[in-house]
């Protein structure tokens, strides 16, 4: 893969994963309401999460729902309403002042955030961009795919970092009841107004 189709590639994914959606959304809200600490197996499990999407995307899933319409239309709807989950236990967050030592954890948790991956048409419009756009064909294929990978990881955990350090400075401004439940109605409803992005071609 040559330098200029490498340099595009991480350009196309880095843009896909640092826009506003639900992954942002959830790590911004974990980090602001549990600490950077304990929202980092979160950005883990939605990083293992892209790169599970990659790899069916590239080796045989992405055919199903070409294949099959009505298989991405029930995709669409189990995402959506596993968002406006996620998005109305945000919003409804009970009250808890911002300790990062503690054990405690009531955060959404590493396999949520991977399970979202695969409900998220974004993540699979990520995967299937990726590996329709910049595949190689024949013995290149393998190659190409993993250099695929390897830029997934790159640029999710990069674009995580950066809305995680924001949920982190938002966090220092959560020390009353007032300012956490606006943070968390605004968060929620800033997950909920993703889905409508869903249904657009």
């Amino acid at each position: 893969m040559s330098l200029g189709l490498v340099f595009s590639l991480f350009t196309f994914l880095f843009i896909a994963a640092i826009t506003p959606g639900p992954n942002n959304m959830l790590l911004t809200s974990s980090t602001a309401n549990y600490g950077f600490r304990r929202s980092i197996p979160l950005l883990l499990g939605i990083m293992l999460g892209m790169q599970s999407i990659l790899y069916l995307s590239a080796f045989g899933v992405a055919a199903l729902l070409l294949l099959y319409p009505a298989l991405h239309v029930a995709m669409k709807i189990a995402g959506s309403t596993y968002l406006l989950w996620l998005a109305w236990k945000t919003a409804t967050a009970r009250y808890s002042p911002l300790k990062t030592e503690t054990t405690a954890t009531k955060n959404i948790k590493w396999y949520q955030g991977g399970l979202l991956q695969f409900l998220n048409p974004k993540a699979w419009m990520m995967g299937l961009g990726a590996v329709g756009s910049y595949s190689l064909p024949g013995e290149l294929f393998v190659q190409s795919i993993i250099i695929m990978s390897i830029a997934v990881v790159t640029v999710n955990f990069v674009a995580g970092l950066i809305w995680m350090a924001g949920g982190a400075l938002i966090g220092h401004f959560l020390k009353s009841r007032r300012a956490w439940f606006i943070f968390n109605l605004v968060m929620g409803l800033l997950t909920a107004a993703c889905v409508p992005l869903i249904w657009l071609e």
